[in-house]
C-alpha cells in the first residue's frame, strides 16, 4: 500500500516552504557575435510579446515572460536548475531515493540565424538499500549532455534538434549503466497566450563501455503550462521512459501528476523559478519507485543582469 499519509505531510511541508520563499519577492529591475554565450532578454521563443506595465517600467521582462522562458527547453537564456527528486517506495524495503539533477543550460549564438542550446545533466544520487542483502550507494551518476540546434528567430512553432549522450561517469556501479550511449533528441513547443505546451523526446543506444547490459532507452517528456498573474503557473511535465531491452512487464515507466510554480526575485534583481510537483507512477517496473515528489530551484540569468542601468 502506498503511504498516502506520508505523501500528504511531505507535500504540505514543501508547499509551505514554497509559499514562504515567495513572500519577500521583489520586482525585477532592470549585435550578435559568432560562438558567444547568448544570455538573451527576449521573451520565450524570441517573439516581440507585449510586456506588462511592471516590465516596461523597469526595463526588464515581466514575471510571466520569465516563467515562459523557464518553461522553454530551448530558450535563449542561461539558466541553472537544481532539481530535487524524492523517489518513494523503492524495492521491498520501500526505500526513499534522493536524486539531485544539476542541469545548467547555456545557449551559444552561432550566427544571427542559429543558436546552439547546451544542457548537461549531472545526477547526484543517494540510494538506500532497496532490498535485503542489497547495499546502499551514494555518489554521482552517469552524466547526460544534450545539444539542440534551434532557430534564433523562430515562428509560431519553436523547435530544436541535436544529439544527446550519456557518459559512464557513475562513481558507483549501482548508480549507472557503465555504458557510453548516444542518440537523437528533439523538442517542439508552442506559446499561445498564457499557455506553453510541447514535448521533448530522445532515444539512446549503447556504443561501448564496460557495463554488462546493452542499453536501448527511450524518453518522452510532454509538458503543459498555464501562466497566471504575478509569476505563478500551473505545470505538468511527466517523464515517460521505456527500456526496449526489458521484458514487457518491466519496460515502461509512466508517471501522472503535476504541480505549481512561481518566479521570485532575489535581491530585487535575480529571477529564480521555484516549482513543486508530485507524480504517481501508474506504470512502473517491478521494485521501482511508486511515486515521486519534485522541488526545483532554477536560477535565471537574463541579459539585463549583465548591463548597467
Amino acid at each position: 500500500m502506498k503511504t498516502i499519509r506520508n505523501q500528504s505531510l511531505i507535500a504540505a511541508a514543501l508547499a509551505c516552504a514554497l509559499a514562504a520563499a515567495t513572500a519577500p519577492a521583489q520586482d525585477f529591475l532592470g549585435g550578435d557575435h559568432p560562438l558567444t554565450l547568448a544570455p538573451a532578454d527576449e521573451p520565450a521563443g524570441g517573439g516581440a510579446a507585449a510586456e506588462t506595465k511592471e516590465g516596461e517600467a523597469q526595463g526588464g521582462l515581466s514575471a510571466e515572460e520569465l516563467a515562459k522562458i523557464a518553461q522553454n527547453p530551448v530558450a535563449n537564456m542561461i539558466s541553472i536548475p537544481f532539481q530535487n527528486n524524492f523517489n518513494f517506495d523503492v524495492g521491498p524495503n520501500k526505500a526513499t531515493q534522493y536524486l539531485l539533477n544539476f542541469q545548467p543550460v547555456v545557449p551559444i549564438t552561432l550566427n544571427e540565424d542559429w543558436n546552439l542550446i547546451t544542457r548537461w545533466i549531472t545526477p547526484i544520487i543517494n540510494q538506500p538499500s532497496p532490498a535485503p542483502g542489497v547495499r546502499s550507494a551514494f555518489g554521482i551518476g552517469d552524466i547526460n549532455p544534450s545539444f539542440f540546434l534551434s532557430p534564433a528567430k523562430p515562428g509560431a512553432l519553436i523547435w530544436g534538434v541535436g544529439p544527446t549522450t550519456t557518459l559512464p561517469t557513475a562513481t558507483d556501479s549501482m548508480l549507472g549503466a557503465g555504458k557510453y550511449q548516444v542518440g537523437p533528441s528533439a523538442v517542439v513547443l508552442r506559446i499561445q497566450g498564457h499557455f506553453l505546451f510541447g514535448a521533448l523526446a530522445n532515444n539512446q543506444w549503447s556504443v561501448g563501455g564496460w557495463g554488462p547490459k546493452n542499453q536501448n532507452n527511450f524518453l518522452l517528456q510532454p509538458f503543459f503550462n498555464y501562466n497566471l498573474p504575478g509569476g505563478w503557473y500551473l505545470s505538468t511535465s511527466p517523464i515517460l521512459t521505456a527500456n526496449w531491452n526489458a521484458n514487457h512487464r518491466d519496460m515502461w515507466t509512466v508517471p501522472m501528476g503535476g504541480g505549481i510554480g512561481k518566479i521570485v526575485k532575489v535581491g530585487g534583481k535575480l529571477p529564480v523559478n521555484l516549482k513543486l510537483a508530485a507524480y504517481d507512477n501508474v506504470c512502473t517496473p517491478r521494485n521501482a519507485s511508486d511515486w515521486q515528489l519534485q522541488f526545483q530551484i532554477q536560477i535565471l540569468l537574463p541579459k539585463a543582469l549583465f548591463t548597467k542601468n
